[in-house]
């Protein structure tokens, strides 16, 4: 579902990925590990195009959704229509000013699959942290994602609602989506990840 072959990326002079490879297969849920600057949060957000590579290739199978550490939900809209937010890229101007009801009726299954169905009228910016970044992975499924990357997820989270979220990545991935979480717990990553994948900061020579 993802395959990244030889990522480099400078910022300012700095390097900070240098020949990174991944490969990521459908139903397999990966955690990054490693240090602050190494690159990991980077390597995402090359992937879906927030940043642009200085070398090497990305290749995706489908569609992939970024859940960011700053849940980016829009605090004074209900759930719902921030999920139904996700559809955005498939929707032609004049349909995404009112979300058409197939929209919405699919913004309800994904916060369905994530158990906020009975939260979708309630403003986001009453939720809890770990409901608004179930909010925030039931975006990505409105989205279609084939691929999800979720960069750390967990870490502004108590550890009843982490843990309820790395069981939800790992569900999802039981279902066949691509998933890879950066992670600065390794405990979490040894007891749900399928496999680890260690990063470490590039050395300048």
């Amino acid at each position: 579902m993802l395959a990244v072959s030889g990522l480099r990326k400078s910022f300012g002079g700095r390097t900070v990925l240098d020949g990174f490879d991944l490969r990521v297969e459908a139903g397999e849920f990966v955690a990054l590990l490693g240090p602050n600057g190494s690159g990991k949060s980077t390597a995402l957000r090359c992937v879906v195009g927030l940043e642009t590579p200085d070398g090497g290739s990305v290749e995706v199978s489908g569609n992939a959704a970024l859940v960011f550490q700053k849940i980016h939900l829009v605090g004074r809209r209900n759930a719902l229509d921030n999920v139904c937010s996700g559809a955005l890229g498939r929707l032609p101007l004049h349909r995404s000013l009112t979300f058409p009801h197939e929209v919405r009726e699919e913004a309800m299954q994904c916060l369905d699959r994530v158990g906020l169905a009975d939260r979708a009228l309630d403003r986001c910016a009453r939720l809890s942290g770990g409901q608004q970044q179930r909010v925030a992975i039931a975006r990505a499924l409105c989205q279609r994602a084939n691929v999800i990357l979720a960069d750390e997820p967990v870490s502004a989270l108590d550890p009843q609602a982490a843990v309820q979220v790395m069981e939800l990545l790992v569900d999802l991935a039981a279902e066949g989506i691509a998933v890879v979480a950066v992670l600065h717990q390794p405990e979490l990553a040894r007891t749900y990840a399928h496999r680890i994948v260690e990063m470490q900061t590039v050395v300048a020579a």
